[in-house]
């Protein structure tokens, strides 16, 4: 009886404890009474007549479905109609049932796709693109929007020197919040800045703002370094501890810059995100970059894809980074076709860091470390991680795994995989060690990201660390060193497609080639956050201006700020007619000739590996041709996948109902890219061959000229039909349309083959990339 007792007394204690905490922290409460976030899609024009306001009507729902006064998250207006709250699972569902709610849809939390950029891409080599103060001022009228971490206002890559007053047509704020005056943060250049934390918190609990700010303020760096690549100014003698000195600029240096702070150390929730694309396009950007992404899912559920529908509905370009899920097939985020989506390349600039081995071998590779270096000759004792630990996973370097007497004054090898790059040099740091080799396992193949280690490091390729190893093991009295030769330009080939960028088929459209095209993403030079060091890491305690990471987030802002010159320059084209310019004039192939080649396999490069191809300033400003597309276009693409009415409306916040002897078709979306899919061609299992049309209309947005279409290869499994395949464009503005009939014998499941369709003038070459696939 006593030892029950005092289990009843315990139990009531903690009990009391629980309710006393709940009390003083009221979102634990919330996050432990069996609610979630949940996003509530209306249709706008069934609000009941006795409400005089939406907001009633959203109170009053949900009221009367859980019994308790409404607690709104936020309501959205402009890319959204509807309101995001906690709801328990079968409160979700009667809500569901409500008259004029569309869909009830569970929050998916969100995760960041974590100089040399503007010659490569051939920037200063055109007056359009390097924009002196004061000349072609429509370029300073566009405003890049960035949802992300938020930004460091005090870099000089914000600065607004030379730029006239704000467009009047922006009206957007600039938000006080913690360590974030808006009076001294915004200017002329930073002309915006919000935060978006009501569906992190609750989720996740108050933010601890002893580790981060709840305000604009960029306390991780990425957000910054996002948009400083997008629309930084330009900052001489900028460098990441000496490495890539240059003048550092963003791809749009005249354009304006707001940030929109959606992601904090837990995440980036949809809700949160809705909430900034509301105000986004509402505060007027031109252009959105989201280099973001949470798994892909039917369009109609993804709230990133439908708020970039209303964004593309208000002439807003949407730039989302294709995800780091790479080298594996299907592993794209944010594949909506009003999407731009962004994979990664390299750049021709490199950091090579030298293994030299006692046996008087070399092997190379990438390191950004800028301390004490160590002794040019060999003699250092190397020793294998995997051997200096008592843990299964030793070989990782992770924390706490090495025995220091064993690591003490030697060169640890580590395997990476698992923990951070830079984690596993701090670990042998702490254990005593004098350096690292980083070893690439098969997972990482021979593709190198640069890291700014802790202590002297180096990171090599699979094959380079298996020969490494292969010494070490042998060797009665292995030792090395690293030599550390800084920043090296003209690397070739370049570009190569980043082994860690997402690789298509379209996950969920797969008659849709995706993604659209790569950008630089792998060892990029941008503005820094100043409340961490380079590795993010608490211990690193430098602080820099800039710093070089690498993530299809890298190569989604240059994409974003190329959109938004192109805007400055045609500021009449569509979002759909900025990205074909984008995609039809990007390039598959070396000078030589040679197709571009994806790191992950040294072999050329598909476009489901790069899209179009990689991106070529130079000739987007001047495509001669562009496919466009209009909002009708988009719905009849939502019939063609037989959404019903209701979730079409879900995505275009109005009613459309497909016409019931309308014929629609995806082959027919006027999109850039062709992705032909013969699984219904040859449906039977005697049919040996199938047929296939897709129809196209192109714009003249060049001057005169007769275009004549090439297909590439001319021979393969698939027959190319084009007719008419001459089109004669007499003046600015004028449409006209082709078909092209695809012919194909049977083929195993799970084959590909691809080409590539050109149209030309002899001074525009307007290129498809085609993806053919048999499933």
């Amino acid at each position: 009886m006593a030892t029950l007792a005092g289990s009843s007394t315990v139990t009531a204690l903690a009990l009391y404890l629980l309710l006393l905490l709940c009390l003083l922290h009221p979102s634990l409460s919330a996050r432990n009474d069996g609610r979630k976030t949940y996003i509530v899609h209306v249709s706008k024009s069934q609000k009941p007549s006795e409400f005089s306001e939406h907001r009633h009507w959203y109170d009053a729902s949900l009221s009367s479905v859980t019994g308790r006064p409404a607690e709104i998250l936020y309501t959205y207006e402009t890319v959204v109609h509807g309101f995001s709250t906690r709801l328990t699972d079968s409160e979700a569902s009667a809500l569901g049932d409500l008259p004029g709610v569309l869909a009830v849809l569970p929050e998916v939390r969100y995760e960041l796709h974590t100089t040399r950029t503007p010659e490569f891409l051939g920037l200063d080599r055109n007056e359009w693109l390097v924009p002196s103060a004061g000349s072609n001022a429509g370029l300073s009228d566009v405003v890049v929007g960035v949802l992300d971490t938020g930004v460091w206002p005090e870099l000089k890559s914000y600065d607004d020197t030379g730029l006239g007053p704000v467009p009047s047509s922006w009206k957007g704020e600039c938000e006080a919040g913690k360590n974030f005056d808006p009076s001294k943060a915004c200017n002329k250049k930073l002309v915006g800045a919000r935060y978006f934390s009501k569906a992190y918190e609750a989720s996740m609990g108050p933010i601890d703002e002893s580790r981060e700010s709840k305000s604009p303020r960029d306390d991780d760096g990425h957000g910054t370094h996002t948009s400083t690549t997008a629309a930084g100014a330009s900052v001489p003698g900028a460098s990441l501890l000496g490495y890539a000195p240059g003048t550092a600029r963003g791809m749009a240096t005249r354009a304006r810059v707001a940030t929109y702070k959606v992601c904090w150390t837990g995440g980036c929730f949809s809700s949160d995100i809705l909430s900034a694309m509301d105000k986004a396009v509402s505060d007027g950007v031109d252009v959105l970059s989201m280099s973001l992404g949470g798994g892909s899912s039917d369009y109609f559920r993804d709230s990133v894809a439908i708020g970039a529908f209303a964004a593309m509905e208000s002439g807003v370009l949407v730039s989302c980074s294709a995800g780091n899920g790479g080298p594996g097939p299907s592993s794209l985020s944010n594949v909506a076709p009003w999407i731009t989506t962004v994979g990664a390349g390299t750049l021709d600039r490199d950091f090579p860091a030298v293994v030299s081995l006692g046996n008087g071998k070399n092997y190379t590779g990438v390191s950004l470390y800028s301390g004490k270096y160590l002794t040019d000759t060999p003699t250092i004792p190397l020793i294998y991680a995997g051997n200096a630990t008592n843990a299964t996973n030793g070989n990782l370097c992770m924390t706490g795994t090495l025995i220091p007497e064993k690591v003490a004054g030697k060169i640890v090898l580590c395997d990476r995989g698992i923990n951070a790059r830079v984690q596993k040099g701090s670990v042998v740091k702490d254990a005593g060690g004098a350096g690292m080799i980083l070893a690439n396992t098969a997972a990482n193949g021979e593709e190198l990201v640069a890291d700014a280690h802790l202590l002297p490091a180096t990171g090599v390729g699979q094959k380079s660390g298996e020969a490494i190893k292969s010494y070490l093991f042998s060797s009665s009295n292995p030792t090395a060193t690293i030599v550390f030769s800084g920043t090296k330009v003209g690397i070739e080939p370049s570009p190569v497609v980043a082994a860690f960028s997402s690789r298509g088929p379209n996950p969920i459209t797969i008659d849709v080639l995706k993604p659209d095209l790569i950008a630089p993403g792998v060892n990029i030079l941008a503005g820094w956050t100043g409340a961490v060091g380079p590795t993010g890491m608490a211990v690193d305690t430098r602080r820099v201006e800039f710093n070089i990471i690498s993530g299809t987030s890298m190569s989604c802002p240059h994409v974003s700020g190329l959109a938004a010159l192109l805007k400055g320059v045609h500021p009449g084209w569509s979002p759909a007619a900025v990205r074909s310019a984008l995609m039809t004039s990007a390039y598959n192939t070396y000078k030589a000739g040679d197709k571009l080649i994806d790191v992950a396999t040294g072999k050329a490069a598909t476009p489901f590996d790069l899209g179009a191809g990689h991106v070529e300033p130079t000739r987007a400003l001047d495509p001669g041709l562009v496919y466009d597309l209009t909002v009708e276009d988009y719905l009849d693409f939502l019939c063609a996948l037989n959404y019903t009415s209701i979730q079409i409306e879900s995505l275009a916040r109005k009613s459309y109902a497909c016409a019931s002897a309308k014929k629609y078709s995806v082959s027919d979306l006027n999109y850039p890219s062709f992705a032909v899919n013969f699984a219904t061609a040859l449906s039977g299992a005697a049919e040996t061959t199938g047929t296939l049309k897709h129809t196209r209309t192109l714009t003249n947005v060049g001057t005169p000229g007769t275009y004549k279409a090439t297909v590439y290869p001319s021979t393969g499994p698939v027959k190319v039909a084009v007719v008419p395949d001459t089109l004669v464009f007499s003046q600015a503005n004028e449409k006209k349309s082709y078909t092209v009939t695809f012919s194909a014998e049977s083929q195993p499941s799970g084959s590909a083959s691809f080409g590539r369709l050109e149209w030309s003038d002899g001074a525009h070459i307007v290129g498809s990339p085609i993806a053919y696939t048999w499933t």
